[in-house]
């Protein structure tokens, strides 16, 4: 039995689909529960307080945890609260649940990211020389993490997932506006290109979730991240070839800043440069299926539009 809180968004949807086909038993936990899917099955619950959805958790072999409000929004005091909240509390409940289980989940992996790191463009950051960065959306992982290892559930494996963008087909993915953006003739590179994009493909998010349920000596922060990060102008440069789009006009920094402004979002997710390694994942020998971006970007259009 998987247990996904959080999970009818656009991962957790996928997450689901995925352990279903492997013959686990899934069930998530939703703000919104929708009727039940025939291998998928949803329990309300608030992501604060315990309720009678705890009792999905006896007996689970992993509870993956993805609750978190988008950080897809303008950093305002009121946002910035809710960013807060969603993952603080939403972890903490979850460490009281699984403490008072009888048979508590064999692991619990909790959603964290790799914006973590900090802004590095001289070299990569993995988890042992990885240097922790500053800042409101470092914090908030660090909190997070900090909520998450130090709840009281000694019979629980623990893993945090620092996850890079995952790229995926289907509306709601990170991969959207980038495809718009390239169509449109505006995938060139942005604020002239030098920061690192570290990416995974959802395939390769799924697998590695999977792989890190199954393998009992992995715990700890774990980098969820394709091994290949680019630089931003080089994945939209391969962006671009993936589309068959020959055309990229650049993006100078004051134009983020004005679209981020006019889609209510923030320039920090197009600029901070991320360059995460799955260091763990590779000593563990997981095999990806896309560590080359070119082929993850193809097989995602080719997907969505099998004549692309």
């Amino acid at each position: 039995k998987i247990i996904i809180p959080g999970g009818a968004g656009y991962l957790g949807r996928y997450l689901a689909a995925h352990f279903a086909a492997q013959g686990y038993a899934v069930g998530v936990l939703t703000r919104r529960p929708q009727p039940n899917h025939e291998t998928v099955r949803y329990v309300a619950w608030d992501g604060a307080t315990r309720g009678a959805w705890a009792a999905e958790l006896e007996g689970a072999a992993a509870v993956i945890n993805l609750a978190g409000r988008s950080v897809n929004c303008r950093y305002n005091a009121q946002n910035r609260q809710a960013i807060y909240a969603s993952r603080l509390d939403s972890t903490r409940v979850l460490g009281d649940a699984i403490a008072a289980c009888e048979q508590p989940p064999r692991v619990w992996l909790n959603a964290s990211s790799a914006t973590i790191y900090g802004h590095a463009l001289d070299r990569p950051m993995d988890e042992a020389s990885g240097e922790i960065g500053s800042g409101f959306s470092v914090d908030v992982c660090q909190q997070w993490e900090r909520v998450f290892f130090e709840s009281a559930t000694p019979h629980t494996r623990k893993a945090a997932l620092r996850t890079a963008i995952v790229l995926g087909k289907g509306r709601g993915g990170a991969m959207a506006p980038f495809r718009n953006l390239a169509r449109l003739g505006r995938g060139g590179a942005m604020a002239g290109g030098k920061q690192y994009v570290s990416w995974i493909h959802t395939e390769d998010f799924a697998r590695a979730v999977q792989w890190i349920v199954e393998h009992d000596e992995l715990s700890g922060p774990i980098n969820v991240a394709a091994p290949m990060p680019r630089t931003n102008a080089d994945f939209m440069r391969v962006l671009r070839l993936a589309c068959k789009q020959p055309l990229g006009i650049p993006s100078a920094r004051w134009m983020l800043e004005v679209g981020a402004f006019m889609l209510r979002t923030e320039t920090e997710l197009l600029l901070k440069s991320r360059r995460v390694v799955p260091a763990r994942l590779l000593q563990s020998r997981f095999a990806f299926h896309y560590p080359q971006l070119y082929d993850a970007l193809r097989a995602i259009v080719t997907a969505d539009h099998p004549m692309a």
